[in-house]
């Protein structure tokens, strides 16, 4: 009898080695390696032979001709139709992320009511609670009585077993996909040989019946699905469920669809009943905004094909420390540093002997370089003590030369902006030509030492302040090197 291959797996990026060792030499984690059989898993086994069974002849098709549009299942729930891109697809296989207790679960539970509402049928796999505790939460989410078939199983085999038997359901929710386990793995429940192949077995089912799929993971420290990375490769959508602990809405935002756009975004509020959508996230984040505060600029961002306004704050302030600190929520620290030397070398603002803290208000995280120029606005704006005009919206990219560079959709931002009751813009020169006509507070700017001299010379002071000869020193020498500039 031939001896079993035995290999090590590594159950952070899924890549194998012929022995134990302490580091893996893919991804670099310690101790990530777990011993699994290599026959295991699908397409595992002993080698066949030469004059063994052959594979059955796949019909080839010319990549000319028709296709119909992929027919889709509306949710009920906007926000989350929207980040599908119109609803879920019939056959496909989407995977949901998120951090513990973010509200994965009441979201899925929430659209598999609203399309039992509709008559399909839907089905709730779960493998983490018992059948009393989801009915426990759907009473608190006032859905009970929606005819949604719930079940609590862990084998692949099994839930296969149970959704052949029946007609074919429109939704499938497997929550979640590291809890289930299958026969065609030797591994222990989670390891990355059983969430792949578990995946791969829920995938073809998709596939094969045409039924929606969707696989809620679980996340690792870093905020990245855990498991393999490959389940991220075979799955049709993958999206992220983000939120803050401190605040009391939600993200649910498209990483990769493969029917719809990516970076799409929907924003939910979390209540005592549920998930209650938003319609309009602009008036969200700027609903406690305080207009006359230094340090504070509206940013004009897209988020997938939908526009959103936020407000960037920042805060500069002296150092006691000998390396001044740098702090920055919803944006990238690299970025920030790289503003901080072009406002140092092209504009003449000292900002290194400070401090310099960079939030983006009500938790969102902002991933575009359109974003450099509020935020440089807004870091002048801190360290002169000068509030910026209240109806005005900053977007564009800087580069290492100081020049402000055009971004895409700038027509759709000012449209936006222009809703919201926003009568100004600060934008790329290069974006002014085609959107002039949209808002008539237009200012194209092409250097970023002409922002500098903008916020000096129309800028507001606040009525009050903590130290007022310190700001009116700090005012008034922002106003020199601009005017120097």
């Amino acid at each position: 009898m031939a001896r079993a291959k035995i290999q090590f797996i590594c159950q952070n990026c899924g890549a194998a080695s012929p022995r134990w060792q302490g580091r893996c030499e893919a991804c670099g984690e310690w101790n990530t390696l777990v011993e699994e059989s290599a026959t295991g898993g699908i397409g595992g086994g002993p080698a066949k032979s030469a004059g063994g069974k052959r594979g059955r002849i796949v019909e080839l098709q010319p990549l000319s001709g028709g296709s119909a549009d992929a027919p889709r299942i509306p949710s009920g729930i906007a926000e989350l139709d929207r980040v599908t891109g119109g609803g879920f697809v019939r056959g496909s296989a989407l995977l949901v992320g998120g951090d513990p207790g973010i509200g994965k679960s009441t979201l899925l539970l929430q659209a598999s009511a609203a399309l039992a509402a509709q008559g399909q049928r839907v089905v709730y796999i779960s493998g983490e609670e018992a059948v009393a505790q989801v009915r426990l939460r759907a009473e608190r989410m006032g859905v009970a009585n929606m005819p949604v078939a719930l079940a609590a199983e862990t084998s692949v085999e099994d839930i296969l077993a149970t959704l052949q038997a029946g007609p074919v359901p429109a939704l499938v929710i497997i929550d979640s996909i590291q809890t289930l386990w299958t026969e065609l793995a030797e591994s222990a429940p989670g390891t990355v040989s059983q969430v792949r192949a578990s995946a791969q077995a829920m995938i073809r089912y998709a596939k094969h019946s045409g039924a929606t799929v969707v696989l809620v993971g679980h996340v690792t420290k870093d905020g990245q699905i855990a498991g393999p990375r490959v389940v991220e490769h075979m799955v049709d959508a993958v999206l992220y469920f983000e939120g803050e602990g401190g605040h009391h809405f939600r993200i649910l935002r498209a990483v990769k669809n493969r029917f719809g756009a990516t970076d799409e975004i929907g924003v939910f509020e979390m209540t005592g009943s549920g998930l209650r959508e938003v319609p309009n996230p602009s008036e969200l984040f700027l609903g406690e905004r305080n207009a006359a505060s230094p340090g504070a600029a509206v940013f004009a961002g897209m988020e997938g094909t939908r526009p959103v306004l936020v407000e960037i704050q920042a805060l500069v302030s002296p150092s006691p420390l000998g390396t001044p600190r740098r702090a920055v929520v919803g944006w990238d620290s690299g970025r920030l540093a790289m503003v901080i030397a072009v406002l140092e070398s092209h504009c003449g603002i000292k900002l290194g002997p400070n401090d310099v803290y960079l939030a983006v208000a009500g938790g969102l995280k902002i991933a575009e370089p359109a974003a450099d120029l509020a935020v440089a606005a807004a870091l002048v704006s801190s360290l002169s003590g000068i509030a910026l005009p209240a109806d005005c919206v900053y977007f564009g990219e800087v580069s290492l030369s100081g020049a402000v560079r055009p971004v895409s959709q700038a027509s759709q931002r000012l449209k936006e902006a222009q809703k919201l009751g926003f009568a100004r813009a600060v934008l790329p020169l290069a974006s002014i030509d085609k959107d002039a006509s949209v808002v008539p507070g237009l200012q194209g700017i092409d250097q970023l030492a002409a922002l500098v001299a903008t916020i000096a010379a129309s800028g507001t002071r606040p009525e009050r302040r903590a130290v007022p000869d310190q700001a009116e020193r700090r005012r008034s020498a922002v106003a020199d090197e601009a005017l120097d500039s």
